[in-house]
């Protein structure tokens, strides 16, 4: 196969359009064109439906969304083959592209940063933020190196690894008549609003199993998309809330916000998992992250420099 033509397809299948990937790869789009019928004509298979009147997009035919799952892979090894050889040749150089939920960007991933940076000054890190679902598709894209997410992976294509355990805790504001209440029954709390995060957040699919689990069923919800939203939103007394104990610590020590003890409830915490594409080989800079992950803890105040090593 022409790896020449299956990359023309492959970006004109990730535009969906002939322009767009025209302009990505700096050729003309009647280049791009001739390419994709070229391709076509070799493999004896359609690829794509043309956009027609009215239409801006190409749509892939069924053999060209199998072949656009082999192309994602090649090319992601080709990435991964380019990524080794830049990190040989340049040692202590080179780029690293993380994904991160919003819980773990904001609260658990600087220390690991800072002791990446101690170790390797020279690297370009570069931090990419999302809910579970937006990083779970960057890794599939080959956007990301590796990604840190709260949420459960659906994915069958990406490797999931569990990293550590983020207590949680259900909170609502010190001036609510529910704070002071010393017996919270599963009724008590339906009849409440609960704050939510948007769908496809992790810190909402854990509030949705919690609320599944013990029978609550809210009679009202407000939905807000940033878990520093919902906080501030519950010490306003909006409503109440399953958040991460990280988020809402700053507040508790202000008083404006209290945990509500919940008399069924065990201690809640929810798994964060490291995240890679299934059969893709880790670059150096990948595999030195997973190590500093494994060997520093992020609630230490002075992670210690290890030394850099090929």
């Amino acid at each position: 196969m022409n790896l020449h033509l299956l990359r023309i397809f492959f970006e004109v299948a990730r535009e969906r359009s002939f322009s767009r990937a025209a302009a990505k790869l700096f050729i003309s789009q009647p280049a791009v064109s001739k390419a994709v019928r070229e391709l076509e004509r070799q493999l004896g298979l359609p690829l794509l439906d043309r956009p027609g009147k009215g239409t801006r997009e190409a749509r892939l035919t069924e053999g060209g969304e199998a072949l656009f799952e082999h192309a994602r892979g090649i090319f992601a090894l080709e990435r991964a083959a380019i990524d080794e050889v830049r990190a040989r040749i340049q040692e202590r150089r080179g780029r690293l592209t993380i994904g991160a939920s919003t819980t773990i960007a904001g609260y658990w991933l600087a220390p690991y940063l800072a002791a990446m940076r101690r170790d390797a000054p020279e690297v370009e890190l570069q931090v990419r933020v999302g809910n579970t679902a937006a990083i779970e598709r960057g890794i599939v894209e080959c956007e990301m190196d590796v990604a840190l997410v709260e949420g459960p992976v659906h994915d069958e294509r990406i490797e999931t690894v569990h990293w550590r355990d983020d207590p949680m805790c259900i909170v609502a504001s010190t001036a609510g008549a529910i704070a002071r209440r010393r017996r919270l029954t599963a009724s008590a709390l339906g009849e409440q609003t609960w704050l939510m995060r948007e769908p496809g957040s992790g810190t909402r699919e854990v509030a949705e199993r919690f609320l599944a689990a013990n029978a609550i069923e809210p009679v009202r919800t407000l939905e807000i998309w940033s878990n520093e939203g919902i906080a501030r939103a519950a010490a306003s007394g909006l409503g109440i809330a399953l958040l991460p104990a990280c988020v809402v610590r700053e507040l508790r020590l202000t008083k404006v916000i209290a945990v509500l003890r919940f008399a069924p409830q065990a201690p809640i915490t929810r798994p964060l998992y490291r995240l890679g594409l299934r059969g893709r080989p880790q670059s150096p800079l990948s595999r030195k992250f997973v190590e500093t992950l494994a060997s520093c803890r992020s609630d230490s105040t002075n992670l210690r420099s290890r030394r850099w090593t090929s």
